[in-house]
């Protein structure tokens, strides 16, 4: 039981929910910059390079045989570098996007930081330290 105990505390902790909030919204930004790659920003480059697709382009280092009674059929071999590009695109982006969000929060946190502090206004003395501040320097007088 010691053991549930522990994982619940550890679990429920602040910041364990706070990472896996953010793993759930970069899995989904992730999503939305490869659809920003594949679907708007690769179709016009492919269009400019010939109606080429990114994701089609590959050296093909081994022909596919076909079966015959002697061999089995096995597939073509490639080397699929249109698809590396294509991840490398989404990096890019994806870097670039986490980059203007730091920047912007480097930004908040040094606008908070030089906030002038206003110093809080010290409290009145009472009647009573009134009282006792005079007869201290009344003292004082007589020496």
């Amino acid at each position: 039981m010691a053991f549930f105990k522990e994982f619940k505390e550890f679990a429920l902790k602040g910041n364990v929910m706070d990472m896996a909030v953010g793993v759930i919204i970069g899995g989904a930004f992730g999503k939305i910059v490869t659809s920003l790659v594949n679907d708007i920003l690769m179709p016009p480059i492919g269009v400019m390079l010939g109606n080429t697709d990114f994701s089609d382009l590959k050296i093909v280092l081994k022909p596919a045989v076909e079966a015959t009674d002697a061999t089995p059929a096995a597939e073509a071999v490639t080397w699929n570098y249109g698809a590396f590009i294509q991840q490398c695109i989404d990096f890019l982006i994806l870097a670039f996007c986490v980059f203007l969000m730091v920047k912007m929060m480097n930004r908040l946190i040094k606008k908070r930081e030089a906030a002038p502090v206003a110093a809080p206004e010290p409290p009145k003395p009472t009647k009573d330290q009134e009282l006792l501040a005079e007869i201290r320097d009344l003292l004082k007088e007589r020496k």
